[in-house]
This record gives C-alpha cells, sequence and structure tokens, in this order.
C-alpha cells in the first residue's frame, strides 16, 4: 500500500494524476478551480469567463438553479438502478422528450454513457443491422477526412488516419474508407459538386463492403472545427440511400443549438443518431443513441437478436434527470436568439484578428469561434495569457477557439474575444 503525505494538492495532482492527453513524467502545468457559476470559473482564486462551456457541454452555464434541483430531487430518491431488467420515470421521461424533438422517424433511443460509448454503439447497430438482413460482408465504415469521432477503439478508426489524433494505432484499427474532407462553408457549387463526384466513385468501388456512413454534420469538432455545406449532408443521404448503407450523424458536438440548429438532423435526417456533451448540459455524463424503426428491426433480425452493448451506467437516473430538465430549460428560453447573438458578436469581435502575424483564418459557426494559426499553438504560453485576460480557453493543434455556455453576457464575450486575441498573440 502506498502511503500517501498530505501536501500541496497540485503536487499530488502532478505527480499520480492524468489529464487528458497530458504527459504523466513531464505534465504541462494544471489550474486549481474551487467555484463556478454562470459563465465563470473560480480559477487559481480568480474568476475567469469559460470560453469553453467545459468542452462544449455547459450551456446553461454553472450552478443553474434548475439543474441544481433536478440533481437533488432525484438523488432524494435514488442515484442509480441497474437498467437491465428495470426502468425508472427519468429514462421514461428523458426518452420521450428526446423522440419528441428530433426528426419524426428516430423513435428508438439507447441511452449510453459517454459520447464514444454512443458512437461505438452506433457502429455496433450499423454493423448488425447489415448481419440482420443478410448481408454480414458489409463491415467497413465510409467517412470523410477531418473527422473525430471518440477515443475508443471503433472510434479511432473514423477519426482522420493521417491528421488526427490516433496515427499511431493505425495498425491495429479496423481499416475504415476514407473520402476527402468536405469543402469549406461558403462554397459554391462547383466545389461541391466535386466533392461528391470523389465520395460517389469511392462509395462505388467499396459498395460491397460498406455498411454505412458515418459523419460529423455541418461542424467538424475536434478534427479542426472545420464548417461545411449543409448540401454535403443531402449528397451523403443519397449516397447512403444508393448503396444500402446506414447514415450515421455524431452529433455529440453539434447538438442542442450549438450550430443555430437546434440538431443539424433537421436538415438531413440520419439512420442513426448520437448525442451527448450538451445533454445534461454539462452536469453529468450521458449519451443517446436514437434510430429508427427499420434499424431496430434489421438488428433484431441478426444472430444475436439484441444491441450488443449494455453499460452499467446505462440510463442512469441522476443523469436522466438533470438532461430532462436541460432540454426543457433550453427549449422554453430563447436559444437561437442567444446562439445567434454569440455568433455574431464572436464574428465582429475576432475579424480583426485575420491582421495579426501568424493567423491564416477565422471563422465562426452558431455559437462557435475559431482563429487558426501557421503553427502549432503553444498551449501552455496561450493559456497563461488567456488566464490574464480573465479567460480560460484550451487551445489544440493550430487552433484557438470558443464554444461558450449560451448565457454569456455581452461584457463576458467581449472579454472572451480579449482573451482569444491575447491568446493567439502569445501562442
Amino acid at each position: 500500500m502506498t502511503t500517501v503525505v498530505a501536501a500541496d494538492p497540485l503536487a499530488f495532482d502532478r505527480e499520480h494524476l492524468w489529464h487528458p492527453y497530458t504527459s504523466m513524467t513531464e505534465p504541462t502545468p494544471v489550474r486549481l478551480v474551487s467555484g463556478a457559476r454562470g459563465c465563470r470559473l473560480e480559477v487559481d482564486g480568480a474568476w475567469v469567463v469559460d470560453g469553453m462551456a467545459s468542452w462544449w457541454s455547459a450551456i446553461h452555464g454553472y450552478r443553474h438553479p434548475v439543474l441544481d434541483a433536478a440533481v437533488t430531487e432525484q438523488a432524494g430518491r435514488f442515484s442509480h438502478v441497474m437498467f437491465g431488467g428495470l426502468t425508472h420515470e427519468p429514462a421514461i421521461g428523458l426518452g420521450r422528450r428526446l423522440v419528441e424533438i428530433t426528426p419524426e422517424p428516430l423513435e428508438r433511443v439507447f441511452l449510453a454513457d459517454s459520447g464514444s460509448v454512443s458512437v461505438e454503439v452506433a457502429m455496433k447497430m450499423v454493423l448488425q443491422y447489415q448481419r440482420g438482413i443478410g448481408r454480414p460482408d458489409r463491415t467497413r465504415m465510409l467517412t470523410v477526412r477531418g473527422g473525430y469521432h471518440g477515443d475508443t477503439f471503433d472510434c479511432m478508426s473514423v477519426t482522420d488516419p493521417v491528421g488526427g489524433m490516433h496515427a499511431m494505432w493505425a495498425g491495429l484499427l479496423p481499416q475504415q474508407v476514407f473520402a476527402p474532407q468536405p469543402p469549406r462553408a461558403g462554397s459554391g457549387s462547383a466545389e461541391v459538386a466535386a466533392w461528391a463526384t470523389t465520395l460517389r466513385h469511392i462509395a462505388d468501388q467499396y459498395h460491397h463492403e460498406l455498411a454505412g456512413i458515418i459523419v460529423e454534420p455541418l461542424l467538424q469538432g475536434a478534427g479542426g472545427m472545420w464548417p461545411y455545406p449543409p448540401a454535403c449532408l443531402r449528397v451523403l443521404r443519397e449516397v447512403a440511400d444508393e448503396h444500402g448503407l446506414l447514415l450515421v450523424f455524431d452529433e455529440i458536438a453539434t447538438g442542442f443549438g450549438r450550430t443555430g440548429h437546434l440538431f443539424v438532423s433537421e436538415l438531413v435526417t440520419p439512420d442513426i443518431l448520437c448525442l451527448g456533451k450538451a445533454l445534461t448540459g454539462g452536469y453529468l455524463t450521458l449519451a443517446a443513441v436514437l434510430t429508427t424503426d427499420a434499424v431496430a428491426r434489421g438488428i433484431s433480425g441478426s444472430e444475436a437478436g439484441v444491441v450488443m452493448h449494455g453499460p452499467t451506467f446505462m440510463g442512469n437516473p441522476l443523469a436522466c434527470a438533470v438532461a430532462s430538465a436541460s432540454i426543457d430549460l433550453l427549449l422554453g428560453g430563447d436559444w437561437q436568439g442567444d446562439v445567434r447573438r454569440i455568433g455574431d458578436r464572436l464574428a465582429t469581435g475576432l475579424a480583426p484578428l485575420r491582421e495579426l502575424p501568424g493567423v491564416t483564418d477565422v471563422r465562426t459557426i452558431g455559437a462557435v469561434g475559431v482563429v487558426q494559426l501557421d503553427h502549432s499553438v503553444d498551449v501552455v504560453a496561450a493559456t497563461e495569457a488567456a488566464l490574464a485576460a480573465g479567460v480560460w480557453l484550451r487551445p489544440f493543434r493550430d487552433l484557438v477557439y470558443a464554444m461558450p455556455p449560451y448565457v454569456i453576457e455581452d461584457d463576458e464575450l467581449d472579454r472572451l474575444v480579449g482573451g482569444i486575441r491575447a491568446a493567439v498573440e502569445a501562442g
């Protein structure tokens, strides 16, 4: 047994706790959070504006009384119960809400426990569906370059194999089929048509092996914050239908209003939809996979007859209760106006940064603002500069970006823009 001597908590953290994408032997600095409220975090004793919404999940900010009450009330009943053979009102209520607010064909709901797991489940559904309708040889997924779908193994296999974060695992992952990255949002019909021609050619070439198509619709997230035209989604739907493929939309980052649409799936309806992140307003880990009755029947026709997945914390009551409260809170307010206000203010505030040395692009979509550099960001220096300006940011690769809570005030947005500028100049 290891004896741990009481000491500075940050010293213990540095010696014993891994953080995301961080070395254990040469860790970069972490900051101690001791409080959170509204759109602000108390970091190392100072209150700063959170530009990340805790990796895009805390859309209502922190310590929202409605969400606090939902968790407290459910904890007073029971915090967890296995979902195998049992059910409960929080899960039933959340399932009902999800069916009501997503496109009509999506009426079967699988409650997973994280975004990556929801993608794993979706890919299992695709494969089991193809087996269930008599096409077991269809085992590969078609996707596009520049995507990111999570850190578990099947998720890594559909993440960009060269420019993504998982290139070191290439020889161990299932070999999927990759089409070019879609053209940039705002591209003309000629660029979209050229991309579509290439995509169709690849689908034609591999159609006998393909089971489904998976993409992040309209905005690629952690792969590079890349927005692309809605017309590309219609092409994907057509290709899927032509070849008998299931179309999967990974809306873990884009769902619940982030792009200006409640769900991008309102524009083009997929066969399977993955949701997460903002689902619980950032309170607890939870994800959902929605699919159609036709897909469910296909899965039931496979040799297993059931979806071969069942997490211990599937349908966790605390998470389901706060997710329902978060959805009601979102739909009961002016989320569209808030997203539009954030996007407009970010677009105006970030535009001058195009003139800074090293900046190659500034782009916005919905409540997302992105500054792209011509070099990898010095994350430590950029973070220090942003904190000095009163803002918490977490740059990555060549990007300094923000996806703030929807409840952020205009003065906080102005401070956020200043923090982004400071990070760009330092990074």
